[in-house]
């Protein structure tokens, strides 16, 4: 029997790939409290998803997916940290408003081409702006792998791929060269 390639089992899931026009355009961002119907049907789905996509892949590193990857050109994004137990955060029109200048370099994976492993330099420490489904903003503070994953699905929002963010001259890693699955991201004390 032939293995089948994660990104095939990612477009499976219903995740969109690569090359789609959609992962290139930055997402329109909901009117709320307007359009809050929609917001929190564009949340069910990526909920739905992300609890598809967990039951075939394991996440030591947490997991995101962003509108976008589901086919739905809106500003939203789920993610779920890696440590148990710990609700899933929605991020509706995310916008990062600060960032320290400090950055550390990890191993990234995308559900949008999932064959690979690249490593991104990030900001360690960002501060968010959200909108809440009453309208209102929330300012929150992330740091080190939380702060890696948000800002992965921002990227997103903004029609970008990590791939964008590696050093010139480093390439992805194919997935069967990778040897960090499993385990959480590292970070010095």
């Amino acid at each position: 029997m032939t293995e089948v390639q994660p990104s095939r089992r990612m477009r499976d899931l219903g995740v969109v790939q690569r090359g789609a026009p959609i992962l290139d355009e930055r997402a329109r961002a909901f009117d709320l409290p307007a359009e809050r119907e929609a917001a929190e049907d564009t949340v069910d789905r990526l909920f739905a998803a992300i609890e598809q996509i967990a039951q075939v892949h394991p996440f030591a590193k947490g997991m995101g997916i962003a509108a976008p990857q589901i086919g739905i050109g809106h500003a939203a994004a789920v993610v779920q940290p890696p440590a148990p137990d710990t609700p899933a955060l929605v991020l509706l029109n995310p916008r990062i408003t600060a960032h320290e200048p400090e950055t550390d370099e990890q191993y990234e994976g995308c559900l949008s081409f999932f064959d690979v492993r690249g490593l991104v330099p990030r900001p360690l420490k960002v501060t968010v702006e959200t909108t809440a489904l009453d309208g209102s903003i929330v300012t929150t503070f992330y740091e080190r792998g939380l702060a890696r994953l948000i800002q992965h699905e921002i990227d997103h929002l903004e029609g970008r791929l990590y791939t964008s963010r590696m050093r010139a001259g480093v390439e992805p890693l194919p997935v069967a060269e990778y040897r960090q699955t499993g385990h959480a991201w590292a970070y010095e004390q």
